[in-house]
Parts: structure tokens; C-alpha cells; sequence
């Protein structure tokens, strides 16, 4: 399994290249653009984070200021925006809470006790916590969504409703702790996921992966 891994990272990288993951300039940021990604597409954060930054709300400090209902109206684009505004307020409480505000005081922490602490936030779950930690505090955990299962399950390296731990636990069995490489290869499958292996009408003849031995 562990030769499989690195030998669909090769494939990958070589066809695809580098994807630098994720597209933001500050922690903080990643973080928000986690939340608001649950449930819409990369382009709809994009507007949204977009939104907030054009009228200076890009920092914990004025996010938390800001009432509910007007952070909603910022946020429209992201779709559910009342709800993502309600997460977000329940993540700058808790970042205030227990860190001042700084995700930057978050350093000394565990990955292990950060990661719990992010999962008992209202409605942040295992893929949005996993997605700060990789890719705003740059911890070696990967993050699984939903193209990670599809293309996983087709290649029949997990079973198709293997749940998220299990999946998780695939890669971190297989492939050394480095984040940098685990950025780059979730961000690969993504683009796989995105480009070939579609959810109906998948491109199998002209997919990177097709010279993967099926054993």
C-alpha cells in the first residue's frame, strides 16, 4: 500500500504540478475560508472572502464586532450564509476563548488537543478542523473529503463507505508526517477528482492513474 501511495503522488504531481494549496495570505483567512467551503464551491468563498476583505473584515477583532446578521449579508455568496455566519461567530469565540484571538498562540499545541479542541466548536467537523490544521498551522494531518473517497474507492484502495478515520488512517499509516507533502497530495486528488475521476461519466481513458496496476 505504501508503494501504491507514493507511486499515485508521482502520477499526479507529474501531470498535474504543483497546486499551491491554499489560496490565502494569512492563517486567519484559511481558517475562515474553511468554514465557509462546507456545503459550496471554492469559487463562492472566493467572492466571499472577497466581500469581507474589501471592507476591511478580514481580521478576528472586527469579525467578532461585527453582528451576526451583517456578517450573514457579507457572506451571501458562500450559500447557508446565516448558519456560516453563525459558525463563525462560534469559532471567533472560541479563538478568543482559548487562544486571544491569534491562531498564533496555538503553536505549542498538540496537534492531537488542537484538533479536539477544533471539533468541539459548533459546526466545525472533522474535515473542516483537519483543513485549519494542515493548511493554516501546517500540522501533519490529512484532511479527506469527499473527491479523496471517490477517487480512493474506485482505485479499490478502501471499501466506498470506509468512514473518515479510516480513510484518514490510509495515508497516515503509509506516508511519512510531513505536511508539505500531505498539502500537495490532497490538493492532487482534488484536482483528479475534478478533472477526470467525475462523479457520473468519470474520464478513465485519459486519467493520470490509468497505468495504476488494478492488484
Amino acid at each position: 500500500m505504501k508503494r501504491k501511495l507514493r507511486f499515485i503522488y508521482r502520477l499526479l504531481y507529474a501531470s498535474f504540478g504543483p497546486q499551491h494549496w491554499w489560496p490565502a495570505r494569512t492563517p486567519f483567512e484559511v481558517a475562515i475560508g474553511a468554514i465557509l467551503t462546507q456545503n459550496t464551491s471554492w469559487l463562492n468563498v472566493e467572492k466571499a472572502i472577497g466581500n469581507l476583505r474589501k471592507h476591511g473584515l478580514l481580521s478576528a477583532d472586527r469579525l467578532r464586532r461585527i453582528p451576526r446578521g451583517r456578517l450573514g449579508g457579507y457572506i451571501r455568496s458562500a450559500g447557508y450564509y446565516n448558519v456560516k455566519a453563525g459558525r463563525l461567530k462560534e469559532f471567533l469565540d472560541f479563538l478568543y476563548k482559548t487562544y486571544r484571538g491569534d491562531l498564533g498562540n496555538a503553536a505549542s499545541v498538540p496537534t492531537r488537543t488542537l484538533r479536539e479542541q477544533l471539533l468541539s466548536v459548533k459546526g466545525i467537523g472533522p474535515e473542516t478542523a483537519d483543513s485549519i490544521l494542515l493548511y493554516a498551522l501546517n500540522r501533519p494531518v490529512f484532511v479527506i473529503d469527499a473527491y479523496t473517497r471517490r477517487v480512493l474507492s474506485r482505485h479499490r484502495l478502501v471499501r466506498e463507505h470506509a468512514d473518515y478515520d479510516q480513510l484518514q488512517k490510509l495515508f497516515s499509516d503509509n506516508l511519512a508526517p510531513e505536511p508539505a507533502v500531505y498539502n500537495e497530495y490532497h490538493a492532487l486528488l482534488v484536482k483528479l477528482a475534478k478533472d477526470f475521476c467525475l462523479k457520473s461519466k468519470p474520464r478513465c481513458r485519459q486519467c493520470p492513474l490509468a497505468s495504476l496496476p488494478k492488484d
